[in-house]
């Protein structure tokens, strides 16, 4: 009898479950699972941690269900990316050659030079301005200097009405300080300004002042320009107290680099008055006779003359007032230029001793409305001088970017103009005109 073979069994698969892998393990019959991981000499690669994804039926069973799938990302969503990223790369590389491109091959551009203003502002700012700095500079500081000195005497004369003080600049470079006093009580009204310009000089203005200054060169189209001055009207309320006019200033051409080729000084105070006082012409005379004497003997005499020809009025026939000195074009022909400066700082510094004694005894003293009508008489003739005579103004309103204000600063507040006028005979008026239409020698 043949015994019974036995069958044989095939061992049960166990199945070893992880978050993302299966092991199958065949187990000997009759020996019990184990869920451990297989050993295994190599140990598995360590994966990078991935959330699990939730998992949503198909077919939401509830509202909740339906709702919460819709707000999933979807899954086309997910896999987006950067959109045609090799038409992308493509452009960028075209672009960018191309910018290398042009860098290579346009010509280089250069940044556009400092002006002389701009240099001469930072040598101003590093430097500052001393015996040894351009000519330019150092007539900008005097100017500058001696405004304030003469704002400063003026107000303490109304200390109630402050100057009203405004500073302004020029796009070509340079700019000002205008300081103006208006309906005070010692003054109609009072300027003191100062002015700095840089500019270019066409080729007619360059022709004409060649009249005068050979230095200046003839075969250029355009020639870089700079001037500084500082000028100064008073015209008093009261009629028995003389306006006075005072300006100073510097000119100089320069080639591009600011080196000087042509300069020279010009300027000049005057006195006009509306009722005369011997003693005042004498004292305002003898003050400014007193600076050109330091400096030439010949310089009053001749300065005078040159005033009461400057100031006539043509029309008129007669002169704005009593004079005082008047010169231009004072170069090296006359002087050393440090020769002509000093005489400038001299006159400069004479004004206030000569015009300062005058006010302060005239401001105060009485006067009626015949007076103040024959006052606004002279200043109507003050004001035709002034815009039909003056080379001053004429060149002020022509110069681009002017300032206006500034210039007509020497206008008076008021003025008058009556038909076929006459002064009576023998009257202080007559006298005053008998002056005007013959100069008179003060000292």
């Amino acid at each position: 009898m043949i015994a019974a073979t036995p069958r044989l069994q095939r061992a049960p698969k166990a199945i070893f479950l992880t978050s993302s892998r299966r092991y199958p393990l065949s187990l000997p019959s009759g020996q019990a699972r184990s869920y451990a991981a297989p050993k295994s000499s190599t140990p598995p690669k360590p994966r990078p941690y991935e959330p699990e994804k939730p998992l949503v039926s198909a077919r939401p069973k509830t509202p909740q269900d339906a709702t919460r799938l819709a707000n999933l990302p979807k899954r086309e969503e997910a896999k987006k990316g950067v959109k045609a990223p090799y038409i992308r790369l493509a452009v960028g590389v075209v672009f960018i050659g191309s910018i290398v491109y042009s860098m290579f091959t346009s010509p280089l551009q250069l940044t556009e030079a400092p002006s002389i203003a701009d240099r001469d502002s930072i040598s101003k700012r590093e430097s500052g301005v001393t015996e040894k700095s351009p000519m330019r500079l150092r007539m900008e500081a005097l100017i500058k200097e001696k405004q304030s000195e003469i704002v400063a005497a003026l107000q303490e004369l109304d200390p109630a009405n402050k100057f009203r003080t405004d500073t302004w600049s020029r796009p070509a470079g340079g700019g000002g300080t205008s300081c103006v006093q208006q309906d005070g009580n010692v003054f109609e009204k009072a300027g003191v300004n100062t002015s700095i310009v840089y500019g270019t000089l066409p080729r007619p203005a360059i022709e004409k002042m060649r009249v005068n200054h050979k230095a200046i060169d003839p075969d250029v189209d355009s020639l870089e320009f700079f001037a500084a001055g500082l000028s100064l009207v008073l015209h008093p309320q009261n009629p028995n107290a003389p306006t006075v006019h005072l300006n100073y200033r510097y000119f100089e051409t320069m080639d591009n680099d600011g080196k000087c080729n042509a300069w020279w000084f010009g300027g000049g105070t005057d006195l006009t008055p509306t009722y005369l006082y011997d003693e005042d012409a004498i004292h305002f005379h003898k003050s400014i006779k007193d600076a050109c004497d330091k400096h030439d003997r010949g310089y009053y005499p001749r300065f005078k003359q040159w005033c009461d020809k400057y100031f006539y009025i043509p029309h008129r026939q007669e002169s704005r007032g009593i004079g005082g000195i008047f010169f231009d074009d004072l170069d090296g022909q006359e002087k050393d230029q440090e020769q002509l400066f000093s005489f400038v700082k001299d006159c400069l510094s004479s004004f206030l001793p000569g015009y300062l004694p005058i006010i302060t005894r005239r401001k105060d003293m009485p006067f009626g409305e015949r007076e103040k009508q024959w006052q606004q008489l002279r200043r109507g003739r003050y004001v035709e001088f002034n815009l039909v005579n003056d080379r001053g103004t004429s060149f002020g309103l022509n110069t681009p970017s002017a300032r206006v204000e500034s210039i007509l600063m020497s206008l008076p507040l008021t003025a008058r103009w009556m038909y076929m006028h006459e002064a009576e005979k023998g009257s202080r008026e007559e006298r005053i005109l008998g002056v005007l239409k013959q100069p008179v020698e003060w000292v």
